[in-house]
């Protein structure tokens, strides 16, 4: 079918901060998480690169904004550097440069008839805070609700779209796996802790926004949650199906359930306090929320914000070799022979039916929520002429098309990650995911529309799929 996306369906792009910026201690700015990391240990990036640099965004910001206008986007996702903001993280020492920079860039967008959607927290806490405990510490919830208190004051009057925090549970893994900042191996006790503090963080950001500036701002919130699709290994096993279901909860439900229901999945609550006796613990790793938290923290979310790159199949067990499972929900995760290869980056696999399945799966759980797919793209080597990035989008936005017309999932959005190839966390730049190709050898960060930046152009303005591929035929 030739599906069409709704005329009022907003399509947009998406950076971080300390992926894109650069100018990482320029102008006030203080060391954040990935700073530390890469200067004291420059060995855990894949190249051994750094984001001291990046794409220049600080400077070139309005470069960036002109190729979202060329692009039609409605919207521009980026987000706020905690430590440009505060040096420290701590709100009694704001730094009015760094304010400044990203009112420009605000006002650049609007002047540009972009909305600026801002994520608060996109990976990047102030080493200060982090030297506190960081996120495994209750108290950084409070530093955290002050943090969103200084930019809806400051930028409120104008952004109406805010994501508190982006892909929380690959902040936690930083805590427990060694897979990112700040790189600390203290297994699911620290992951566990650290998914708490956020949500409680995330619950306080939005109730003093909805108590203090949405009676006059009216804007939205929301999280972005992340994670991959589990499809049962053989669909005609219940022990599959229900580890799958597991699974997806143990991914997925982990923040979406507290949110939109109360408290963490029940699934969850049973494996994870009975491994935590198995194992001779006083107590269970997965913390318990007071009453007042689960009321704080349920209800707060204007939509639900997705990132969604690849699917597995899953079955019961544990593996004990892939650190990106949960081992207390006990699933095995595999890849199905017919799918497509691997991106560069091995774990982006296209499985666009699992982008489908989530949908339906999401708004089976959640009462159909307005959704905007805060995060979907592909890895590849920087090549100009990118038709494998156009092949895994029009699957991925083919998916979401039929999701919404067939399976009637209320999808308002989406954003494809990302605008510029950038620092891609430990793979550093030995992987690309931009429209935008940057030459990272020239000083100047040369910025080169790709075949995927003119793809993207013809579907924002059509609204469908079919003609930039039958005008390529």
């Amino acid at each position: 079918m030739d599906y069409q996306f709704p005329k009022d369906f907003m399509f947009g792009v998406s950076t971080a901060a300390y992926q894109i910026e650069g100018g990482w201690n320029e102008d006030g700015k203080g060391e954040n998480i990935w700073d530390h990391l890469v200067h004291n240990n420059p060995k855990s990036i894949m190249d051994k690169t750094n984001g001291d640099i990046a794409c220049d965004s600080y400077h070139k910001y309005k470069e960036d904004v002109e190729l979202i206008k060329n692009l039609n986007s409605k919207f521009y996702r980026f987000s706020i550097s905690w430590a440009r903001i505060s040096p420290t993280g701590e709100m009694n020492k704001l730094n009015e440069k760094g304010i400044a920079y990203y009112n420009r860039l605000i006002d650049e967008l609007i002047k540009n008839d972009i909305v600026p959607l801002v994520t608060i927290y996109h990976w990047d806490l102030p080493q200060h805070l982090q030297d506190l405990g960081g996120w495994v510490n209750p108290i950084m919830s409070d530093y955290f609700k002050e943090y969103a208190r200084v930019l809806f004051t400051y930028y409120g009057d104008r952004v109406k779209w805010w994501i508190t925090i982006n892909e929380p549970m690959e902040v936690c893994k930083g805590y427990s796996i060694k897979v990112g900042a700040p790189f600390l191996d203290l297994n699911n006790t620290g992951y566990y802790l650290a998914a708490h503090t956020q949500l409680i963080a995330h619950g306080k950001a939005y109730r003093l926004y909805e108590e203090i500036f949405k009676p006059t701002q009216q804007g939205k919130i929301s999280i972005s949650i992340n994670g991959v699709f589990y499809f049962p290994k053989n669909a005609e096993s219940i022990d599959d199906i229900n580890t799958a279901e597991r699974a997806n909860q143990f991914e997925r439900g982990l923040f979406s359930h507290p949110i939109y229901k109360g408290d963490y999945p029940p699934i969850m609550r049973k494996w994870v306090d009975k491994k935590s006796k198995e194992e001779g613990r006083p107590w269970s790793k997965l913390p318990t929320f007071t009453e007042d938290e689960i009321k704080l923290i349920k209800g707060t979310a204007d939509f639900y914000a997705l990132n969604h790159y690849s699917s597995r199949l899953v079955t019961h067990g544990i593996d004990s070799n892939n650190y990106s499972c949960n081992p207390d929900g006990e699933y095995i995760t595999s890849v199905d022979e017919s799918w497509e290869k691997p991106s560069t980056a091995q774990w982006l696999i296209p499985v666009p039916d699992g982008l489908r399945q989530l949908l339906i799966w999401l708004k089976n759980e959640y009462g159909n929520p307005p959704l905007i797919i805060t995060e979907n793209g592909f890895a590849d080597n920087g090549q100009l002429d990118d038709l494998d990035r156009i092949n895994y989008l029009t699957g991925y936005l083919n998916a979401t098309l039929q999701a919404i017309h067939e399976d009637k999932c209320n999808v308002i959005g989406y954003s494809i990650w990302s605008l510029l190839d950038n620092f891609e966390w430990m793979y550093g730049f030995s992987i690309h995911f931009g429209l935008v190709k940057i030459d990272f050898n020239d000083p100047q960060r040369t910025r080169t529309p790709k075949a995927s930046y003119e793809f993207y152009k013809n579907l924002i303005s059509t609204g469908r799929l079919t003609s930039y591929i039958d005008n390529k035929r």
